[in-house]
């Protein structure tokens, strides 16, 4: 772990100290939120699933009609240098493209000359010796902002227009200022996830988790929690659940990137807690990042 007294970070491909780090008032990503992000983890030096987190990255900039010209090994060398020059193997990153700077007009020009941001946190080591980034289970709190219909904003989309959480993490915080995680319902009523995090939930020993062809983002924890599960005897249900129905839960818990499998220890003030379902998973899933990070010869990607 780097002991510079300051980050750097990467920024329009120069590698720069946090405090000079900058980007123009009329970037587009500033004025209109219009621009694409990931959340990516390091273990051991290796970007965990980069794979899926760029897959998803291109499906949000091809939502955006974002062509931003860049190919997936430059955005990756990009992130193996910001962590080079942190000296980081395990860290938080967010990578960001923007449609970069153009005329205050609402309508974006088609040619763009991206904006491009790799911003780097360190993180405790994950896989079997490693240690979670909270300090315990969440207390989680369902709260009257509704998650936006996927007909007016692309769920799947990752976009630095992010109000939606913030406003539920906003009135989170006046309701109840204990809360972790803010739970969204979608216009319908369903439940659909946290403000940052997928929702899963296990009843009598069935896991199930709010379906993506609803108001969902497709988290990659999400998916690779799914794709564990198969690995098990544990049965997966996918669907539009009412809240009370994950309030009666034997199990529950959220994911995501940084928090890997994080179990909900009160929702709205009642006790849930996680299980042995939730134990079982949280295992493999640590297994899997050993597996594919920290065993890797060399140990770097």
């Amino acid at each position: 772990m780097t002991d510079r007294s300051e980050h750097q970070y990467h920024v329009n491909g120069e590698l720069v100290p946090a405090s000079e780090a900058a980007v123009s008032v009329d970037d587009r990503g500033f004025r209109y939120g219009d621009a694409a992000f990931e959340t990516l983890r390091a273990y051991g030096g290796t970007v965990f699933e980069w794979d899926r987190h760029v897959d998803r990255l291109e499906r949000t900039c091809e939502a955006l009609s974002l062509d931003h010209g860049l190919s997936a090994d430059d955005l990756h060398q990009r992130i193996r240098d910001t962590l080079d020059a942190n000296e980081l193997d395990d860290a938080y990153l967010r990578l960001s493209i923007t449609r970069g700077v153009q005329p205050g007009k609402l309508t974006p020009r088609p040619d763009v000359e991206p904006t491009v941001v790799v911003y780097v946190n360190p993180l405790p080591r994950g896989g079997l010796d490693g240690q979670p980034v909270w300090d315990a289970p969440a207390t989680v709190r369902r709260v009257d902002t509704r998650r936006i219909p996927d007909d007016a904003l692309p769920s799947g989309a990752k976009t630095h227009n992010y109000l939606n959480g913030i406003l539920a993490r906003t009135e989170l915080a006046a309701a109840d200022s204990q809360a972790d995680e803010a739970l969204m319902c979608d216009t319908e009523g369903f439940v659909a996830e946290g403000a940052t995090s997928n929702l899963f939930f296990v009843r009598d020993g069935i896991l199930y988790t709010p379906s993506t062809d609803g108001s969902v983002l497709p988290g990659i924890t999400r998916e690779l929690v799914l794709e564990l599960a198969e690995t098990t005897d544990v049965p997966v249900r996918t669907g539009a659940y009412e809240f009370e129905t994950v309030a009666d839960a034997d199990e529950a818990f959220l994911t995501n990137q940084t928090w890997e499998l994080r179990p909900i220890e009160r929702l709205d003030g009642t006790a849930i807690g996680g299980g042995p379902i939730t134990a079982q998973l949280s295992r493999l899933y640590d297994e899997l990042v050993e597996r594919t990070c920290y065993s890797r010869p060399g140990g770097r990607d």
